[in-house]
């Protein structure tokens, strides 16, 4: 049969070639359709981990010894070693296997119960009976007396009490209850019935009352309270938590954060006079960071170690433990303490990880670190350009430091306290494997200028597996901007499980920390006040314009965006308050309304009083700018996010007459990362940034 020659109009022919470019250029992948074989492969990536040999030492010292062993993954199998610290000589030992995680402590009392508490001398027992507290000689029921009288169902006494050293005064708290909050979750389809199930959840949101704590002294000699200093100002409180006795049973400590976060007190009570005094008075017209604050009494409270954003960046204080003021500074400088490891008094030396430290490196990369309590004989004992994990020895003679990078797989190596003296490299860990034979491709640190034009922001690029760059790939951001912590890998990882498999269907996946994080600078940090919406997009905005500049592979005219829970506010937050920049949004369990959300979380960064700052950052009340293409998921059963959350902006997203998808999972919790619900993710990237119908995947 003879060829048919169809003859068009020169005008047709140019849109035909124009609408063929422009497929090509929109997928990227120039006839690169997605098959259900692609689907099937990206499901085995997360064992990629299988083939990375001597992947990371993990040290297990034997008693008070220079020696550990480890259990290392080589490509003939598992292999034991017993390692000399003062040598770094390494032996085979009889294969050994990690001991099972430790069960946890089991939990405290709550205020309610009425566990009997024994003295430290073993003569006396306190315990809460209706409301009220009561001591006895120890296993005597017949010699019980209340302490207290005026305890009632709404106003009692805490079974959390604290004896003191010489076993002679009781502390504990008197609270007064607080009606709390109750959200319904509605169980569609339970397991083991037909009908469907109601459950009922305590969940404090902000602006809801709280239970007020205030400290309660007893003297078990009179048997007769001791009546506290002024307590009005520590009425209006978040939490207040009583912490230790001193020693000598002179007095005892507590912590108040006082609610709306902008100031923490840590409080001594003197035991005869009743007397309270600040030892520390942190204010902030923002947020104290309470997150990571550290107290650390020295010789008895005559001074303590304390932590303070004070200066601009989270540092190291000593203060005066009888008048509160600051008697040195320790640490100083353009960075962050991220937490203190060890303190040796005797030695007069802090062990702890700090961030920032050298210039041109990833700022938040950890570095353990020493230095006097004097402010002096400062050392970074793990200078190498990397996000250390250090694991001591329990005599501290040595140290077992494992380091890498998102693009520098784990280097373990042993070093020698105080100084951080190298003794020799135990492993270093091999991936050739997936780059020889899988075109797997490393991420790549980035960085670039934020919304100053000053302040560098940094992120990580993951390409697919066999990258070409002469291709172009669309982009789309994993974000998670939650203030509460800086949130982008620094280690390495050869698979990513809410990444890898997104990647080798054909995107580039970035993730990025913007202001409003923490771990940098008290400014950077203050990005968030009362501001949650901006999530550090202008900063993410200008760091993906900068890194597609620098590779023409990556295609930003329609970037997509997917988050979980506070992440999942960010990436619907994209198509509200930036959809010039982002076009697609896939949001999981997010927490779209800071006023229907856990109350620590949201009071801590929107303030309080609940004000107008709320409907601002709120995705309820600015639905109807939305503009792209939206995908909403959530699960039933949430626990941490109210479901209800979701279900409103959805009833605002109908209201304003738009058009969006949504994905309402029964018998599903916050956990939202199963196959089918990262299927559905995929699904919607495939079709609206790679512009191809899904392939089918239904079980046949």
């Amino acid at each position: 049969m003879g060829k048919i020659k169809i003859h068009l109009p020169m005008k047709t022919h140019a849109v035909l070639l124009l609408t063929a470019l422009l497929c090509c250029s929109s997928s990227g992948l120039l006839s690169s359709q997605v098959t259900r074989g692609d689907y099937d492969r990206i499901d085995t990536l997360l064992k990629r981990s299988e083939r990375v040999y001597s992947s990371f030492v993990v040290p297990h010292w034997e008693g008070d010894s220079s020696t550990f062993w480890y259990t290392n993954q080589e490509r003939g199998g598992k292999v034991s070693y017993r390692v000399d610290a003062a040598t770094g000589h390494k032996q085979p030992i009889p294969l050994r296997e990690e001991p099972p995680t430790p069960t946890p402590p089991a939990p405290r009392p709550s205020h309610r119960d009425t566990a009997k508490i024994p003295s430290p001398d073993n003569r006396w027992e306190a315990y809460v009976q209706d409301y009220n507290l009561y001591v006895r000689p120890l296993g005597d029921a017949s010699g019980a007396v209340a302490l207290s009288v005026d305890g009632t169902e709404q106003h009692y006494y805490s079974a959390r009490i604290r004896w003191s050293p010489d076993s002679r005064k009781l502390v504990t708290l008197r609270i007064r209850d607080a009606a709390e909050r109750q959200i319904p979750l509605l169980e569609s389809s339970p397991s083991n019935r037909r009908q469907p199930l109601l459950h009922w959840r305590d969940y404090v949101k902000p602006g809801d009352p709280l239970d007020v704590a205030l400290p309660a002294l007893f003297d078990r000699e009179t048997l007769r309270a001791i009546p506290l200093g002024d307590t009005e100002l520590y009425a209006r409180q978040f939490s207040l938590r009583l912490t230790e006795w001193r020693k000598d049973s002179r007095a005892f400590t507590f912590e108040f954060n006082q609610r709306g976060h902008q100031r923490y007190i840590v409080a001594e009570a003197d035991a005869a006079t009743g007397l309270i005094r600040h030892l520390v008075d942190e204010q902030s017209p923002t947020f104290i960071y309470y997150n990571n604050l550290y107290r650390h009494d020295l010789e008895d409270g005559k001074e303590m170690l304390w932590i303070s954003e004070r200066d601009g960046w989270r540092h190291l204080y000593l203060m005066d433990g009888k008048t509160g003021n600051v008697k040195r500074q320790i640490t100083r400088g353009e960075w962050v303490v991220r937490n203190v490891e060890h303190v040796d008094e005797s030695e007069g030396v802090i062990y702890f990880y700090a961030s920032g430290l050298h210039p041109g490196e990833d700022p938040y990369n950890r570095h353990y670190c020493r230095i006097g309590l004097d402010g002096k004989g400062f050392r970074d004992l793990t200078p190498e350009n990397a996000n250390h994990k250090v694991t001591p020895s329990k005599n501290r003679r040595y140290f077992v430091d494992v380091y890498s990078r998102p693009d520098l797989p784990p280097v373990s190596q042993v070093k020698r306290m105080p100084e951080g003296d190298p003794v020799a490299v135990v492993e270093r860990c091999d991936v050739s494997d997936l780059e020889d034979n899988e075109g797997w491709r490393m991420p790549e640190v980035f960085h670039a200028k934020g919304r100053d034009g000053h302040t560098d922001i940094w992120g990580n690029i993951h390409r697919p597996s066999h990258f070409d760059a002469s291709k172009s790939y669309p982009v789309i951001e994993f974000i998670y901007a939650g203030p509460h912590d800086a949130h982008v890998d620094k280690d390495f990882k050869p698979a990513h499980h809410l990444v890898s498999r997104l990647v080798d269907l054909g995107f580039i996946v970035v993730s990025i920390d913007g202001m409003g994080t923490a771990n940098r600078s008290k400014a950077f940090h203050d990005v968030c006040w009362k501001n949650l919406k901006d999530a550090g997009f202008p900063d993410r905005k200008q760091w993906i314009r900068a890194a597609a500049e620098k590779y023409p592979s990556m295609d930003i005219r329609n970037v997509g965006i997917y988050g979980w829970s506070a992440g999942g506010q960010n990436a619907m937050a994209a198509l509200l308050f930036h959809n010039d920049f982002y076009k697609v949004a896939v949001a999981f369990c997010g927490c779209h309304d800071n006023r229907m959300d856990k109350i620590w979380w949201n009071e801590q960064w929107m303030g309080y009083p609940v004000d107008e700052a709320y409907s601002a950052s709120s995705n309820v009340d600015n639905a109807a700018l939305l503009k792209g293409k939206l995908l909403l998921v959530n699960g039933e059963l949430d626990e941490n996010v109210d479901p209800a959350s979701t279900l409103q902006v959805v009833h605002a997203l109908i209201r304003a007459g738009k058009n969006f998808e949504q994905l309402y999972l029964p018998a599903k919790g916050h956990s939202l990362a199963g196959k089918f619900e990262m299927h559905r993710l995929h699904d919607f990237f495939v079709k609206h940034l790679l512009q191809q119908d899904p392939p089918e995947w239904s079980e046949e």
